[in-house]
């Protein structure tokens, strides 16, 4: 096809990097199409920025494509880039030459009108083509990007943790199994399942964390972070909780409570400014039509300091605030974790947990330990604030809830 000599609206658009009469290819999906006897106006949209191009075809009956092209066909278009004469739009483009690549019918369901998103939920394979969904997945990318960077600008070095887990780190119990078995010739031994003969040779899980691997990886190299999926099996159907998210976890060697606050503070703070500075076109978008204060309390809270002080005491300065809370005050989470060994060992057999298959996380206790502390922060709620979208179901690309999995 034309992939390498095509121009992307964004560099037209946002870069302004293409003189006006140049000769252009711009490949797409029709937005809106307009057509008359003398003229037709198609709205392209190519996913490289949240804005179309105008495509103005003079005489479409000499155009034989354009009687099949309708709202979410893909196209391929070729004109020269012209000034245009409309208002709210710096350039067009004048058709020479057009062509279907991707018929879509009068059955697509995504017409020119505001969808609710709930509706959008069910077609979750084609709401990213809408403008709100265009803009969630863009800024969810590049504040990807932001996190990577932010780390690496600092010296830490990014870690795979695995998936799979045999431990519960966060003890919840609320945690997906993994499996081989036949469900219906599930091995039994003395009245219980028997994981020796699953395909690990023991229980295993889909991770709820990615901390204490971390925590081996950074009494070694020092500072590090995991950006990756966790899972969650809890049955909870609210706006806020997902069975799939991405969590964002440093671990700090040598870094004790006072410096992992001020990490997480300042971490936050470079997040919002990103998005603020470098997102401009999606948070215009939010600022727009999902919540017009959003870009105002992320300049405040960048502007703010953060005052130190006990979690418990944290809380009840929330609840007596006076402030209706649609869900329990939680801060981000985040700890100085034990590393004297015989603290850890106690602590652990008083909540009866038993320490034996913890052997390997003894061993960092016992073989060089030293202080080191780190914190997990939601992804997908992190956006959620950022955008002021309320449902998380609608900052995840596909969504995993009770009882919906589908796309």
């Amino acid at each position: 096809m034309d992939y390498f000599k095509r121009t992307k609206i964004a560099k037209l658009i946002f870069e302004d990097k293409v003189s006006l009469n140049q000769k252009l290819i711009i490949l797409g999906w029709v937005r809106t199409i307009r057509i008359s006897k003398e003229v037709t106006f198609i709205e392209i949209n190519d996913g490289s920025c949240m804005n179309n191009l105008q495509a103005v075809v003079q005489n479409p009956e000499t155009f034989p494509a354009i009687k099949r092209i309708l709202t979410g066909a893909a196209i391929r278009v070729e004109g020269e880039l012209v000034a245009s004469p409309a208002e709210g739009q710096k350039y067009e483009l004048k058709v020479s030459q057009i062509d279907l690549i991707g018929e879509a019918d009068q059955t697509y369901p995504l017409q020119k009108k505001r969808h609710s998103f709930e509706y959008l939920r069910e077609i979750a394979h084609l709401r990213p083509r809408t403008n709100t969904f265009g803009a969630v997945n863009k800024i969810r990318s590049k504040l990807s990007y932001a996190i990577h960077k932010y780390f690496q600008e600092r010296g830490f070095y990014y870690i795979h943790t695995p998936i799979i887990s045999t431990s519960d780190c966060e003890g919840a119990g609320d945690m997906f199994h993994i499996t081989t078995f036949d469900l219906k010739k599930v091995p039994m031994k003395d009245g219980k399942i028997d994981f020796s003969e699953d395909f690990f040779g023991t229980e295993a899980y889909l991770a709820v964390s990615g901390q204490l691997e971390a925590e081996v990886v950074a009494l070694a190299l020092g500072d590090v972070y995991t950006f990756g999926p966790t899972f969650r099996a809890e049955n909870s159907n609210t706006s806020r909780h997902a069975s799939e998210f991405w969590m964002i976890e440093p671990e700090m060697a040598f870094c004790e409570l006072e410096d992992n606050m001020e990490i997480a503070a300042d971490f936050l703070k470079y997040l919002f400014r990103y998005a603020i500075e470098e997102c401009r076109d999606e948070m215009a978008f939010f600022g727009q039509w999902i919540d017009k204060t959003i870009q105002q309390t992320l300049e405040q809270i960048i502007n703010s300091d953060f005052e130190h002080l006990p979690y418990t005491e944290a809380i009840k300065i929330l609840e007596k605030s006076g402030e209706n809370f649609e869900f329990p005050v939680k801060c981000i989470g985040g700890s100085q974790r034990e590393e004297r060994y015989d603290v850890l060992k106690a602590s652990m057999e008083s909540k009866g947990i038993n320490p034996e298959p913890y052997s390997w996380y003894f061993d960092l206790r016992k073989y060089g330990t030293a202080p080191h502390s780190g914190f997990g922060l939601g992804f997908e709620r992190t956006l959620m604030y950022i955008t002021g979208i309320a449902n998380i179901r609608d900052i995840l690309p596909f969504p995993r809830v009770p009882r919906w999995a589908k796309f």
